[in-house]
């Protein structure tokens, strides 16, 4: 019998095949699989009802390195009105892609809430899916490092800290709390009439890139979903004292088309038939003429920043579509990049676009919304 040295007898017989990397699989509203260079650690707060996933880093390169992708066209010939309109501000595919993720991926909300006219209380039904995040100027999310720091007096250096697993993760649940932005404090409990909750990652990524292409700053994102050409919003304008005087407010659309209409108010009765259409292809708004209706065509990934007057004295709508097979039909996410000054702003968004209700997730191989 052959002797067998100690290195033989604890060297195993066989060796195992190295494992095999699954292939990703399609996702159940048919977006390109992930890969496994995509798995990320979601963002989590108390706040979420779920944690909510990072951009694909597919998405996430697309936006960095390719926004704008056109550069906008100002639209500031009409009394009062200074626009700019991106045609597009992110190319169409990947436009397309981030509308399904958020889809797939953000809590929507159906929103009742009650209000007074003629001193009768009227009970309203938000007819769109909507959430928010973020939080007015006068609070802000502060990392558990930064608090540990300012409470603590330690040092950047102290083990505690940089042993802290949380530390880089941007809306870990234990790495941001609510503090008053002036005296870096905890807010009072009695502040807010609901909990305000961090921008996740994927939302943040794009408010950085909004906020590069637009020179202006924003703290509040609401996400608005259209699930047909039956949702609509009604002639509005965003000019609540809780957004200053000249507020900059971004919108941008994906997934399916949808006409943005503008009109300046008060309309005069003797002009209200004039109609001007902006296609991709116009140059610029028609001439200034009182009561004159601008349409502008939104596809995926187009985007316009109201700035300046236009609040004060435009009025702005999504009216429904029907008519038109396909596009008409197609859900549209709109999401609005917003700057809240005071708390009144916060205790409005979340009251109209969260609420008390159920959340509603997106399921995408029976194609509709469950709570």
């Amino acid at each position: 019998m052959s002797k067998r040295t100690l290195d033989a007898f604890f060297k195993p017989k066989t060796t195992t095949p190295p494992t095999k990397r699954p292939k990703p699989t399609p996702t159940a509203d048919n977006s390109p699989p992930h890969s496994t260079e995509d798995i990320t650690a979601p963002d989590t707060h108390p706040s979420y009802p779920s944690p909510i996933p990072q951009l694909p880093s597919h998405i996430s390169i697309a936006l960095t390195h390719g926004t704008p992708a056109k550069e906008p066209r100002a639209i500031n010939n009409q009394p009062d009105l200074d626009l700019l309109y991106f045609q597009p501000y992110i190319t169409r595919p990947t436009a397309n892609e981030l509308f399904k993720f958020l889809r797939r991926e953000l809590p929507f909300y159906r929103v009742k809430y009650t209000i007074k006219r003629g001193g009768i209380e009227t009970e309203i039904n938000t007819p769109r899916y909507t959430t928010v995040f973020g939080v007015d100027d006068t609070s802000q999310f502060t990392s558990y490092r930064d608090i540990k720091s300012k409470n603590k007096n330690e040092d950047e250096d102290d083990e505690d800290e940089t042993t802290n697993p949380n530390e880089n993760s941007i809306n870990s649940s234990s790495n941001l709390s609510l503090t008053e932005t002036t005296s870096k404090t905890p807010i009072r409990n009695t502040k807010y009439q609901y909990t305000p909750r961090p921008i996740p990652t994927c939302l943040n990524q794009l408010k950085a890139r909004v906020e590069a292409a637009t020179g202006s700053r924003y703290n509040s994102c609401l996400v608005n979903y259209y699930s047909s050409g039956n949702d609509s919003i009604a002639f509005h304008s965003d000019d609540e004292r809780f957004l200053g005087a000249s507020p900059d407010i971004a919108s941008l659309s994906l997934g399916g088309e949808r006409e943005f209409v503008m009109k300046h108010k008060p309309v005069p009765p003797r002009h209200t038939g004039s109609t001007t259409s902006l296609t991709s292809t116009s140059t610029s708004a028609s001439p200034s003429t009182a009561g004159t209706t601008l349409k502008f065509p939104l596809s995926s990934g187009d985007m316009i920043l109201m700035r300046g007057s236009t609040q004060s004295n435009w009025l702005h709508s999504i009216p429904k579509r029907k008519g038109r097979s396909g596009e008409a039909v197609e859900g549209r996410i709109n999401i609005t990049f917003r700057r809240a000054m005071v708390p009144a702003g916060t205790n409005n968004y979340y009251r109209y676009n969260v609420g008390d209700g159920g959340v509603w997730r997106w399921d995408g191989g029976r194609g509709r919304w469950f709570v």
